[in-house]
């Protein structure tokens, strides 16, 4: 059941928009930020309240690849694959992120600290290679600043 401090936030972001289906993608991230990811339930409902089916909202929340269906770790890494982060190393920095958490993309840390997740290009060509935790983009990589990131990381968890 969404809560009224979520319901308030969805409704306050309809009066901004155009349509509900124009204020979906927000909608879907203010539960996110709430609870950590979107439930199947937690869907249904903010279908409801933009009027909308659960199909229509669930085929947007699918498309777009920060929105979760799914509880991830407390910290979501993304680590480009795109073309200029491949050839300045990307693929390193992506295979020790994965040999330095023991997991593969798609997979979240025992204790729960991290999910890595695969990225295509994020479009921050002029800090390859690059991924970005949370929010925040890290950039240009070494093995030894991602050691860095990770251990400070993992510390705020």
């Amino acid at each position: 059941m969404l809560s009224e401090t979520e319901r308030q936030l969805i409704d306050d972001e309809l009066k901004h928009a155009f349509t509900a289906q124009s204020a979906c993608v927000e909608a879907l991230l203010i539960v996110q930020r709430s609870r950590g990811y979107v439930s199947d339930e937690a869907l249904e409902e903010v279908a409801a309240q933009l009027g909308m089916s659960s199909a229509e909202l669930e085929s947007i929340a699918t498309f777009y690849n920060l929105i979760f269906r799914r509880p991830m770790g407390r910290h979501v890494i993304h680590v480009c694959d795109g073309i200029s982060c491949w050839v300045t190393g990307g693929k390193r920095v992506g295979e020790h992120v994965q040999e330095r958490l023991g997991i593969r993309p798609g997979e979240t840390t025992q204790d729960g600290a991290f999910t890595l997740l695969p990225a295509d290009c994020m479009g921050v060509c002029d800090r390859a290679p690059a991924m970005i935790i949370d929010r925040t983009v890290y950039g240009p990589l070494s093995e030894e600043e991602v050691d860095r990131i990770l251990d400070e990381a993992r510390s705020d968890a």
